[in-house]
């Protein structure tokens, strides 16, 4: 990994990466890797005829452009920056957005200027804690946010009161959250504690984890999301962000091969139970990489 230091030229400002001449983009894809907003608000900006293509309003969707044209915005010209992605521990208590109405404090007041032109991929509610990725690369976007991916995303669960095994069936058959809703699933849980849990999730839904529990009669106290594929938040602080290396990247699109469908409980022991257990021999497991606070 790199420090932000790195991404810097002498002069202290971000490099822009220019494609090759002459290869086309769709509009919408070229005003993303500029940082300007993800692909569907893009679109939103060429149908409101704010986007202009060699000096006239485009709202054509389906306009492909190269670095050859010029692209403007409010008329200024603007143009791809390098590829970059980053993880970042959202803390309690902030919210996903670039600009919120309720002024309330956002993850990008947690990151450098010269990377607030990343959007985020997917949302962590302002209560919830854990991993989120920034990208202004919209294929890796596309990829992880589509449901179709079944990109794997672990949750560290904290209830109000004790739960019972039934809990557990309920997470993995389906549960009823809304009227108009389909059911929300889990594709894994696990008992950590009389009231902690470790749920895994293929697709989420807004606030899923809550809504099933809320369902359930249980209030979440704390939801903390600990994994992506194969990246887990070993070592980075709350607030703290690092920059992916190409082989991050592909282990955010993997899910683990281990990982076993449906769920493990794990009663209380006995002393006599916890002696033997004491004296078998376990396994290392192996951990992906670990990041590193930035100074």
């Amino acid at each position: 990994m790199t420090t932000p230091d790195d991404n810097l030229s002498q002069d202290g400002e971000q490099e822009e990466f220019l494609p090759q001449q002459h290869e086309e983009f769709r509009l919408n894809r070229y005003l993303a890797s500029c940082g300007i907003d993800s692909r569907r608000k893009c679109d939103q900006l060429i149908l409101d005829g704010l986007v202009q293509v060699n000096g006239y309003a485009c709202t054509d969707l389906s306009m492909k452009v190269s670095i050859d044209d010029f692209v403007k915005i409010d008329g200024k010209r603007v143009l791809p920056k390098e590829l970059k992605t980053i993880i970042f521990n959202k803390p309690r208590g902030c919210v996903c957005t670039k600009n919120d109405e309720l002024e309330r404090d956002t993850i990008y007041e947690f990151i450098p200027p010269t990377l607030r032109h990343l959007n985020h991929v997917g949302r962590l509610d302002q209560d919830s804690e854990g991993l989120i990725i920034l990208t202004n690369d919209g294929d890796l976007a596309q990829q992880l946010a589509h449901p179709s991916q079944k990109i794997e995303k672990e949750y560290l669960v904290t209830t109000n009161q004790a739960y019972d095994n039934d809990v557990l069936d309920s997470f993995l058959r389906g549960v009823f959250i809304g009227k108009g809703m389909p059911r929300a699933k889990a594709k894994s849980v696990k008992r950590l504690s009389p009231r902690r849990m470790l749920v895994t999730l293929e697709t989420g839904m807004k606030r899923q984890i809550r809504l099933m529990c809320k369902a359930l009669n249980l209030n979440v106290v704390k939801l903390v999301r600990v994994r992506i594929g194969m990246i887990i938040d070993t070592g980075l602080e709350t607030g703290r962000w690092a920059e992916l290396s190409e082989e991050d990247i592909k282990m955010l699109q993997t899910n683990p091969k281990e990982q076993a469908k449906g769920y493990r409980s794990s009663p209380i022991k006995t002393k006599k139970t916890a002696r033997r257990s004491s004296q078998k021999t376990s396994r290392p497991t192996q951990r992906n990489k670990s990041y590193k606070r930035r100074k």
